[in-house]
């Protein structure tokens, strides 16, 4: 493998969320953390280098991204990963995904409208929707047999009252990759009832099975109300530079979000370094994502059978997912409540692990594998120690 996922490198003491300020999350210091999603790894060299060569220059003025290389970038990216004509006209920059989900709330909507997501979800859309004031209309994924399905029954049914359908795709927390006739159905319901589309796929590069991805931009001949929010770092391990992408098809829509980035909320000047890497990492550095699912999907199948071996008669539960590097992990059956489980994994296991009511089931732990193996493993061991106590209690 030419990049060396095993390689262990000491994040602390760099201010770093997952490892410095973990006593935020678990109220204790010195745990092993599994918990926000970024990784334990490190960028590939090509972004490095480039990094490197602006640092180099010595000048970080003010800096640009309404041109032809970032924005074509992002759109050779989607006809080369996806096999998605996307013209570069359509790409603007974002300081972050949630960013852009905010600002097409406030163009696409009006407080107190309602908007549909699955759950369970990445936390941050409780906020998101909530703190721009529009109704969160949730719509619970149906587990079957440790895969996450959609009642498209209720799912109509909801909908029709929603004036947008925020979609994570792949999703997070649970790993699943939308099928073609789910994603079918979902943007032939959208159409039906004229609900905006807009679909988060940050996770999209982070494939663990023969299952395709299928942005949500392929049904753009169909629907015209689709827009999509994206970023390279979770893929190449740069949240800390700052950066993300839109693809926004409607120029009615997009001029206005370029505006209120620039004129209301001052926000337009890219960060030097982010924009860099996201070209970079676009066009030099896709055999680094390739082999980063290699392996993850290696990194899940360890946990898998640690959990059958070690973990089974504690009542532990897992199916890897079909992407993302969270592991969504079923507790339903250890036989102790959420609480009660955070507090051996912390006090007894010494390790980070985010609850599963975060994300609106309690029942389950998200952790992150984006790591070496050899953090992993100390992590289940850990692990096994917490259950190990907590069924003697």
């Amino acid at each position: 493998m030419k990049y060396n996922f095993d390689q262990i490198i000491d994040r602390r003491g760099t201010y770093c969320t997952q490892w410095d300020y973990i006593k935020d999350r678990f109220g204790e210091e010195d745990l092993l953390p599994f918990s926000i999603s970024d990784t334990d790894f490190m960028v590939p060299w090509p972004i490095r280098k480039k990094l490197l060569e602006v640092v180099e220059h010595g000048i970080y003025g003010y800096s640009r991204w309404n041109h032809e290389e970032f924005k074509g970038a992002v759109a050779g990216y989607f006809a080369d990963r996806h096999k998605v004509l996307v013209s570069p006209d359509w790409v603007v920059y974002s300081p972050s995904v949630l960013y852009s989900i905010a600002v097409l709330f406030r163009l696409l909507s009006r407080e107190h409208d309602r908007v549909l997501v699955f759950e369970p979800m990445y936390d941050a859309f409780y906020h998101v929707i909530k703190d721009n004031n529009r109704e969160m209309v949730p719509l619970r994924l149906i587990p079957e047999n440790g895969r996450y399905e959609i009642d498209f029954i209720r799912f109509e049914n909801l909908v029709k009252e929603c004036r947008i359908f925020l979609l994570c795709s792949p999703h997070n927390p649970t790993g699943r990759v939308w099928t073609t006739d789910e994603m079918d159905r979902m943007v032939e319901l959208c159409r039906k009832h004229q609900v905006t589309i807009i679909s988060d796929e940050i996770h999209s590069d982070v494939i663990l099975t023969d299952r395709k991805h299928c942005p949500i931009l392929k049904y753009g001949n169909q629907y015209d109300q689709l827009y999509l929010v994206s970023s390279a770092s979770k893929t190449f391990n740069t949240p800390g530079l700052i950066g993300s992408y839109c693809v926004l098809p409607d120029k009615g829509i997009r001029d206005p979000f370029i505006s209120r980035m620039r004129n209301r909320d001052f926000l337009n000047s890219v960060s030097l370094m982010g924009m860099h890497a996201m070209m970079t990492g676009y066009g030099e550095c896709m055999d680094y994502a390739d082999q980063l699912c290699t392996y993850i999907r290696g990194n899940m199948k360890e946990l898998s059978i640690f959990v059958e071996k070690e973990l089974a008669d504690t009542g532990v539960r897992f199916r890897m997912p079909e992407a993302t590097y969270l592991a969504w992990i079923d507790m339903s059956r250890v036989g102790a409540d959420s609480g009660a489980i955070q507090n051996a994994l912390v006090h007894e296991g010494k390790v980070g692990i985010m609850p599963g009511k975060v994300y609106g089931d309690e029942n389950y732990l998200r952790m992150n594998l984006g790591c070496p193996r050899g953090k992993l493993m100390e992590g289940l061991e850990r692990m096994k120690r917490a259950m190990e106590k907590l069924s003697l209690i």
